[in-house]
């Protein structure tokens, strides 16, 4: 034990050290690390004149969590759109009162931008049509992003704007949906880029706000780390300028590791030549994985599958770039030696990635690269068996089961959702999956995605492959130890051990000794980052 005084202890609870330490019931803190963790007894040698004392009254704490994918600018900066999230937008009159509300406070000519609508939602059943949206604004540009980002509606203005008609042709990688000759405003994947390059771009002071608002948000939820997923994909490197600009000023809540997009549209090739790659930076901001990407969403129908949808003839999603392509850029950043990050979604997407880097690694082996593939949502076992051979990991969302999984029976089918996002096999099979939200996609809490993998039932109660449900201890391991080491950060975060940053979350309850229904109630009281407070309910340590 050390003879270093405490800065700060806790004591009188549940502390979860780690998957393989188990739990004590009290935590030192000092120079912004564990100093030690044991029982109260240990711990009272520990404190000295000037150490700060919190009584845990039989509360838990748990290593801050780190939600492994999520888009923090774009978190934050939805708060500045028009919120049309699907568990509150219920119908087509609602979505469209919305954003006439926003066009009535607009000037003539400025962009209306929302986001988060769910069209399976809506009592239409279908997304809004272009005629739809210029009744509300006739003389305002719109564009609404469906809640999975895959795809989105432009009124008749802003395809105007970006120079589209029926006489354009169908983009690589993507679809503008046509309707008796006639484009109903419904642009789908690659397609949204037409319209996005024409969206005036904000200032720095708006990016670091968003971050800055996103960050809070996580701080009161117990999440102390992210990764944001594309980084590049709103305003190019000006993205990760901003982040560089908020940890300058002391405005960066949390820390961050940044997946840069990479390929012809990315940035991660200029962002090279800035002496931008994985693994620069800092414990607060550090360079990531090259993010690419192979298909679409499954609630959107344009995840790739071997199988067709259910609800949609002999449609099979959408490949954003051919085999030849996907192997070339991989191949590309593989010799450079970066991790590469894959969106794949749908099995056919996944085995188009998985072929990628079993080629790239003939050439220059993976093995400690800790290539990952995010969401990996309908894998085979052959699949995961191919993970293993190549070293990978992946960032899955849980969490999509609780919000997303009726629809998913509804467009897939019933026996597929049962063996998605398969966490009991992933860790059976030693990958590391580190559970994450894809926010704003869906919400933000860890104590959703907590609950979801250790009951495998959807809101609306549907039970969606019991045989994958994992244990509470295993489900908090994937919300901290896997996202830090999908970061290669596993020996700086993710455990509550001497020598470790003091990133914590203290919960409101013992949440390892009651029901699991328990965790959708469960909030957070504080969240200590580096041993510094920055979320405190209850003002205990203010």
């Amino acid at each position: 034990m050390s003879t270093m005084k405490a800065e700060l202890v806790l004591r009188g609870g549940v502390v979860f050290r780690g998957l393989r330490e188990g739990f004590s019931s009290a935590l030192a803190i000092a120079n912004g690390r564990i100093l030690a963790a044991g029982t109260d007894g240990d711990i009272e040698a520990l404190i000295g004149p000037d150490t700060r004392r919190v009584e845990l009254d039989g509360r838990a704490i748990v290593p801050g969590f780190n939600d492994a994918h999520e888009h923090l600018l774009s978190l934050g900066l939805a708060q500045l759109e028009v919120n049309l999230r699907g568990d509150e937008v219920k119908t087509l009159d609602e979505l469209l009162r919305r954003v006439k509300a926003r066009v009535d406070r607009a000037r003539p000519g400025e962009w209306i931008i929302g986001g988060r609508y769910d069209h399976f939602e809506l009592d239409v059943k279908r997304h809004p049509y272009r005629e739809e949206l210029d009744a509300v604004a006739p003389l305002n540009p719109v564009f609404l992003k469906r809640t999975c980002g895959h795809m989105g509606v432009a009124n008749s203005l802003a395809l105007k704007l970006a120079g589209i008609d029926e006489r354009t042709p169908q983009p690589p990688g993507g679809h503008m949906e046509n309707q008796n000759g006639r484009l109903t405003g419904l642009m789908q994947e690659r397609a949204q880029e037409l319209v996005s390059r024409v969206v005036p771009k904000l200032p720095q002071e708006a990016l670091v706000q968003g971050l800055e608002a996103g960050g809070r948000l996580y701080l009161s939820q117990g999440v102390t780390s992210v990764m944001d997923a594309g980084v590049g994909i709103r305003q190019g490197l000006e993205d990760y300028d901003a982040y560089i600009a908020a940890r300058a000023a002391n405005r960066l809540p949390v820390r961050a590791y940044l997946a840069l997009t990479g390929g012809p549209n990315g940035v991660q090739d200029k962002a090279l030549e800035r002496g931008l790659r994985t693994g620069l930076g800092d414990d607060w901001v550090k360079v990531g994985p090259v993010k690419l990407f192979t298909d679409g969403s499954a609630g959107g129908l344009t995840a790739a599958m071997s199988v067709p949808y259910k609800c949609s003839c002999e449609n099979r999603g959408i490949f954003i770039w051919t085999d030849g392509q996907v192997d070339e850029m991989v191949a590309h950043y593989n010799r450079l030696g970066l991790q590469i990050a894959i969106h794949a979604i749908g099995d056919a997407a996944i085995g188009q990635a998985l072929n990628a880097v079993a080629k790239a690694d003939r050439e220059a082996p993976v093995a400690g690269r800790r290539h990952r593939i995010e969401h990996c949502g309908f894998i085979t076992k052959p699949q995961i068996a191919a993970m293993q051979r190549l070293s990978m990991t992946l960032a899955p969302q849980p969490i999509f089961l609780y919000e997303f999984g009726d629809l998913y029976v509804d467009v897939l089918g019933d026996d597929r959702p049962h063996d998605c996002y398969p966490m009991r096999s992933w860790i059976d099979a030693g990958l590391n999956p580190a559970a994450s939200s894809d926010a704003p996609v869906s919400d933000t809490s860890p104590f959703t995605n907590l609950y979801e993998m250790v009951t495998r039932r959807s809101n609306r109660g549907t039970a969606l492959g019991p045989h994958e449900r994992i244990t509470l201890p295993e489900a908090v391991h994937c919300l901290t130890w896997n996202g830090a080491y999908g970061s290669f950060s596993e020996g700086e975060k993710g455990r509550l051990v001497a020598g470790q940053l003091a990133d914590l979350a203290v919960l409101d309850r013992d949440i390892f000794a009651g029901p699991a229904e328990d965790l959708l109630a469960t909030r957070a009281d504080m969240t200590i980052v580096g041993g510094g407070v920055g979320y405190d309910r209850h003002g205990v340590l203010s």
